[in-house]
């Protein structure tokens, strides 16, 4: 059940950490709080940047919501709100394409990547490995402040009067790839490129930093076997983006050559208004396969911090150990080696070879069994356990709940003659929101209310945090799962209005049904919004450690100061979920409590570790 007996450590603090326990100077207000090097400041930076675009890109998708649920209303009211975008009391159909791309690319790179790994990476890498800070405090700053840069561009483009990027979240050539295609083709999407180019940047920085924390800042007996389950997945997550986000990067840079610099990497016999431009010989598929190449890894960049996240969050409330410690960590490598190999999967529709088709099949109907493997965990470690029910247990269950849910359909679009038919219809819109989207949501909102108090040294409201999860787990199942079923009836995505299509007419009542529960999905969020902000200030004071936990970074002070342990860094002695241990005489034992004063309840292999 626990790690593999390994010899006891023989120091009880981390030797390379030792020039930290001099006091730190807090140094003014600019230092602490906007350009600090503190881990803990740099993850809560993260996360309200996070939140902030968490309700911007949930506003846009509330307006296009509005529109495709009554695409015959007239929506003058909000003019006001959007100005010239509303012509005649209409949306302006390519500011609804604008709307879903701005959608999609905030929510996956700024909420869901930086947002949920920025934020959980930083706080807890050092804090739960035993470390005073990240490898490079400098570093860790600036991959915030290139972060926020890249939000910024990206805000400014709001309000072009050209209008934001509009050639979707994939930015596919040729409307990403010619200024004069389509309004937000021209410097909209020349700023979607620079904030990318600035936010990959942010991700390389932060990922070095926390391999290199990992890999060499751990404290004395803290072997990789000893590792809770969130550093495993932050660690992996890492290496994902290292790897995958210059591919990206790459591929940004080509496009910027073929808009300003006249070549070819992605464009071939190209007509506007029935003249022909200058390029020839180049491939738009050749960027779908760059841009796959992350997009896939992407999905795991944002899924498997939550995994870690609900792990740990699991085994705590369940007060049992987590099922199949190694099998976690195994799955989690799986996915990670997987996840290079199904980019394909993506492009099924664009004439490969059925041969190349099938391969790409197996790989991805093969990745699903570390995932099954990652599920069926989580379920028995809540089997039999003495469970409670905290808000973020809740999430913690709700994530599986939607994980499951939204995987069940991935085996339908890994398969190759199923997913020519269901592309680019709403049953691809349902499955990636409910797996990647909603699940990713609530593995972070599982971690804020579970580390809330070591973050603000605070408790959130647990009232308000049921009403919160109650409220959102009911809306994303009423929006996503009608989506399944008009997906099926072929019901397109990215489509500014259905009215002139007597076959989709039928699913208008639907459509503003799904809508309806989209907006409520949008105002149930500001429940949480109010319960984080009045518990900075108001909340109950926090204990040491309110939820009975074993890791480390519980062992610190109510609120850390910067270097996290006032003196010398306790060692680690045992694995992370030593839950309702028989014999001991609490339901919880620490990593760093020794084996000698467990002596009741060791086991037999664990009586000669000391």
């Amino acid at each position: 059940m626990g790690s593999a007996p390994t010899s006891a450590p023989q120091i009880q603090h981390h030797v390379a950490g030792d020039h930290h326990d001099e006091h730190h100077d807090e140094g003014n207000f600019l230092t602490k709080y906007v350009f600090s090097t503190d881990h803990k400041m740099i993850a809560k930076q993260f996360l309200i940047s996070g939140i902030a675009w968490a309700f911007i890109g949930a506003t846009l998708s509330t307006l296009f919501r509005i529109q495709l649920g009554w695409p015959d209303a007239q929506l003058t009211w909000l003019e006001p709100l959007l100005g010239r975008w509303v012509e005649g009391g209409k949306l302006n159909p390519e500011f609804y394409l604008a709307l879903v791309t701005m959608h999609g690319t905030i929510m996956v790179f700024f909420v869901l990547t930086a947002g949920l790994s920025g934020t959980f990476s930083n706080f807890l890498i050092p804090l739960q490995i035993g470390a005073r800070d990240m490898a490079s405090g400098f570093m860790n700053m600036l991959s915030f402040w290139f972060f926020f840069l890249a939000g910024v561009v990206m805000f400014v483009s709001l309000f072009l009067e050209t209008g934001p990027a509009a050639a979707g979240w994939t930015i596919y050539p040729p409307l990403s790839a010619l200024p004069q295609a389509i309004p937000g083709s021209g410097a909209g999407q020349t700023l979607w490129l620079v904030s990318m180019a600035l936010f990959i940047v942010s991700q390389l920085l932060g990922g070095v930093n926390y391999i290199t924390t990992v890999i060499n800042l751990r404290t004395a007996g803290m072997s990789m076997a000893k590792l809770p389950l969130t550093i495993w997945s932050f660690f992996l997550t890492a290496i994902l983006g290292l790897l995958s986000f210059p591919v990206l990067f790459s591929a940004a840079l080509l496009l910027i050559f073929d808009r300003s610099f006249g070549t070819s990497f992605f464009l071939s016999d190209i007509y506007i208004g029935g003249e022909a431009l200058n390029h020839v010989g180049g491939s738009p598929i050749l960027f779908q396969h760059l841009f796959w190449f992350l997009g896939h890894p992407e999905v795991y960049i944002v899924i498997m911090p939550a995994m870690g996240i609900v792990s740990e969050v699991m085994a705590t409330n369940a007060r049992k150990p987590i099922f199949g410690y190694r099998a976690m960590i195994g799955s989690l490598i799986g996915i990670s080696l997987l996840s290079f190999v199904v980019w394909a999967h993506h492009m099924f529709v664009t004439g490969m070879n059925p041969f190349l088709g099938s391969v790409f099949m197996f790989l991805t109907l093969i990745i699903a069994v570390p995932s099954a493997v990652k599920t069926f965990n989580w379920l028995a470690t809540l089997w039999r356990g003495n469970i409670r029910f905290t808000t973020a247990m809740l999430f913690a269950i709700g994530f599986v709940s939607l994980f499951v849910s939204g995987g069940l359909t991935g085996i339908i679009l890994g398969n190759a003659a199923l997913d020519i038919q269901m592309h680019n219809t709403y049953f691809v819109v349902a499955h990636f929101h409910l797996v990647m989207g909603s699940s990713a949501f609530f593995g972070m909102f599982a971690g804020v209310y579970h580390w809330f108090p070591k973050m603000f040294g605070r408790m959130m409201d647990e009232k308000l945090g049921y009403v919160h999860f109650w409220l959102t787990i009911l809306a994303a199942y009423l929006v996503f799962l009608p989506m399944h079923y008009v997906g099926i009836a072929g019901f397109p995505r990215r489509y500014y209005a259905y009215t002139a299509y007597e076959t989709f007419n039928q699913f208008a009542d639907l459509n503003t049904f799904i809508s309806i529960a989209a907006i409520f999905a949008f105002f149930a969020q500001f429940v949480f919004l109010f319960n984080f902000v009045y518990s900075i200030f108001r909340g109950r004071r926090a204990t040491e450690n309110p939820w009975n936990s074993n890791t480390l970074e519980w062992t610190t002070p109510v609120v850390p100061g910067h270097g996290n342990w006032p003196g010398a860094i306790p060692a680690v002695y045992r694995w992370p979920y030593d839950y309702s241990k028989p014999g001991a005489e609490q339901d919880f034992i620490p990593q760093h409590i020794p084996y000698s004063q467990t002596v009741s309840s060791n086991l037999p292999y664990e009586r000669e570790m000391e």
